[in-house]
């Protein structure tokens, strides 16, 4: 793929998805690890990954859960320079998904659990097309919250290609806020700085400015992804930025919390 331009094109048959589809959802129900996609089917194309995924949440949907937003991934420079784009990756998020600040979050039916800790934004005026900038992000966004993302890759040994992970729903698995929300006109969300603690001790620290350069721009190529695809983003979206800093894999017995500067913080314990 072009480093400056996102192709949708696929080459698997309606019938190949499907199945695909069938292995992934079944991967995530179960918390059971899978080969990634590619060794069965190399020809898979970045457009393929996203079939996948859609026809997953479409299946999710039928079933009657409630899609609240979209998850940015791959925003920090040099995940996108490892994988050769110039787009992050997105995923949806669904209402089931959510667990309430200071939660036990059960690791049995994950896979790979990880953390990231990310500026969530909560949308009150739909963004659409190729060309949305920060500004419009901006003018668009009701209230920004601090989040931690629990990522968990369905792939054996956290292995996967950019197919596999964004048929995977980009890693997403559960999320959680706290803190405080803030207008975007208060708080600085251009250079916060976070620190994660793991059990008590400083694990990883970082600025937002990692994400995209800024997390209003990774929302803005979250826009770019979803028009390629035919989408828009809503009012009243719930949409992760992208990690802060690197992702810290998490056991039974851990305390997560995430320190935001100016936003308070977002405690969890992990069973």
């Amino acid at each position: 793929m072009s480093n400056d331009l996102l192709s949708m094109d696929g080459q698997l048959t309606p019938e190949q998805v499907s199945t695909l589809c069938d292995r992934v959802f079944v991967a995530q129900r179960d918390a059971t690890a899978i080969p990634k996609l590619t060794e069965d089917f190399p020809q898979m194309t970045l457009g393929d990954g996203y079939a996948v995924q859609l026809e997953l949440l479409r299946r999710h949907l039928a079933a009657g859960q409630r899609q609240v937003g979209w998850k940015a991934g791959l925003t920090s420079k040099a995940k996108m320079d490892q994988m050769g784009v110039r787009v992050p990756s997105v995923g949806w998020l669904l209402a089931d998904m959510f667990r309430p600040e200071a939660s036990v979050i059960r690791t049995d039916d994950l896979v790979h659990p990880r953390v990231e800790c990310e500026v969530a934004f909560v949308t009150k005026a739909d963004l659409r097309g190729a060309n949305v900038s920060r500004e419009e992000v901006l003018a668009a966004t009701d209230f920004v919250v601090p989040a931690v993302e629990i990522i968990d890759s369905r792939f054996t040994g956290f292995k996967f290609d950019l197919q596999s992970v964004v048929a995977d729903n980009s890693s997403s698995a559960r999320y959680v806020t706290g803190g405080r929300a803030a207008l975007v006109s208060d708080v600085d969300i251009a250079n916060l700085g976070v620190v994660i603690e793991q059990n008590g001790h400083p694990v990883a620290m970082g600025s937002s400015s990692a994400v995209a350069g800024h997390p209003a721009d990774a929302v803005a190529l979250v826009v770019k992804v979803l028009d390629s695809l035919g989408l828009s983003l809503p009012a009243g979206s719930f949409v992760m930025s992208g990690g802060i800093t690197e992702a810290i894999a998490v056991k039974p017995g851990d305390h997560i919390a995430a320190r935001f500067q100016a936003l308070g913080h977002v405690a969890m314990h992990f069973s």
